[in-house]
């Protein structure tokens, strides 16, 4: 159980006072409601009325700010507070969230990335190479020297991180990684998805980020039930930059997706022990029986305590290689309980096969390179009882004859 104790720059609470995550993120400011309501209000409202000719007040027009959202407000002022963040802003989805960032990337600068992304994620960086002429280096990550070699003062804008890695489970050193970045290039920014991690189990602004964000639509929502995304800056200088964007695209979060949000990141920290407390026995259950599983809870796992130093917990998605493709689809068509589905961070369980779903974007010579798994089966796992769970895989392996003999 993650038991991680973090400061609340943005809390008006007792701001001497430091709680722990789970209180903090049950906590939500809400001094200046005359009415003292218990539930943060909706102002679901596109125009604010102005008390003259020349306007002035504090919202005028919800593209630029809502009360249920903007740092003035409330959503945004909890995730700073949460992520440890100067600033923090919530945008229309966590592929708004890395669009936003990566406009501060102009034609001719250049990108460092992991090698192991998310499948929309390679979608942009290509994109952004193909129309602006964004060079993206993709490297090995689980080798903080491999950013090394690309690192120019004049061309470097952005370094790019997963930690963990989606689909394959890698682990990066931050640390490390923004050192050697902050040393050779001054104006680069390390940018961290910590989207698999969620602030409860990781801060990587602590860890040396510039920039952390997050497809709040997973693990801060936690219900698959709204779009969102959240970046969280260290500074007033990127948070300046990030806003402006923000208010000049208009991919703000609307007041009833930023309210949603608020409600469901209340519950993110015993959401996050139960899922993690069943993932690290389902992967107990695979490694039983002789698959090869991905995850940063098993001492097995390559990276174990670089994760553990950096982490409070393991997280709850793993992944597993079968050696057959046909196999593969055929324990995942076989699941009852676990639903073929992309996305992760829901209080259900999900199974699926990245090569053919999230990352199929990423063209085949690409994930060959990459030594993208084509059988490999990746598992977000929720709140359920986790003997169903493991019952569930044991029949799919079973029906997909794949479960080993029993000595």
């Amino acid at each position: 159980m993650a038991t991680s104790i973090v400061s609340s720059p943005a809390s008006s609470i007792k701001q001497h006072h430091r709680y722990h995550f789970a209180t903090e993120v049950v906590t939500v400011d809400n001094p200046d409601d005359p009415h003292h309501a218990a539930s943060v209000p909706i102002y679901q409202s596109a125009t604010f009325k102005q008390a003259g000719a020349g306007g002035g007040g504090e919202y005028d027009y919800s593209r630029s700010g809502n009360p249920t959202r903007t740092q003035l407000g409330k959503l945004e002022n909890h995730l700073a507070k949460i992520m440890n963040a100067k600033k923090a802003y919530a945008v229309s989805s966590g592929m708004s969230a890395l669009d936003v960032i990566s406009r501060l990337v102009q034609s001719g600068d250049e990108i460092i990335a992991g090698d192991d992304l998310y499948g929309g994620t390679n979608r942009l960086l290509t994109f952004l190479a193909k129309t602006q002429q964004i060079k993206t280096h993709h490297v090995d990550t689980t080798n903080p020297d491999s950013v090394l070699p690309y690192l120019d003062p004049v061309k470097t804008r952005l370094v790019l991180l997963e930690t963990p890695t989606n689909p394959l489970i890698k682990i990066c050193d931050v640390e490390t990684i923004a050192k050697h970045v902050h040393a050779k290039c001054p104006d680069a920014l390390v940018v961290v998805d910590n989207t698999m991690m969620s602030p409860y189990l990781q801060c990587t602004l602590d860890l040396g980020a510039d920039i952390e964000y997050h497809s709040a639509t997973k693990y801060l929502a936690g219900h698959h039930d709204l779009m969102a995304g959240v970046i969280g800056v260290r500074s007033d200088a990127i948070a300046e930059k990030i806003y402006y964007v923000i208010n000049a695209t208009g991919c703000g979060l609307g007041p009833f997706d930023s309210w949603l949000l608020l409600r469901g990141v209340k519950t993110l920290a015993v959401r996050m022990d139960r899922q993690q407390t069943n993932a690290i026995q389902v992967a107990e259950f695979l490694e039983q029986c002789r698959f090869k599983v991905n995850y940063p809870g098993s001492t097995k796992h390559p990276q174990y305590e670089l994760h553990k130093r950096m982490s409070t917990g393991p997280g709850a998605v793993l992944s597993f290689e079968t050696g057959d493709i046909g196999l593969s689809e055929r324990i995942v068509e076989a699941a009852r309980l676990w639903s073929i589905s992309v996305s992760f961070g829901c209080v259900n369980s999900l199974i699926s096969m990245p090569c053919r779903m999230s990352h199929a974007s990423i063209p085949a010579h690409v994930r060959a390179e990459r030594a993208f798994p084509e059988d490999l089966i990746r598992l977000c796992v929720g709140i359920e009882h986790v003997d169903d769970l493991i019952d569930d895989l044991r029949q799919a392996i079973a029906s997909a004859g794949a479960m080993p003999e029993q000595p």
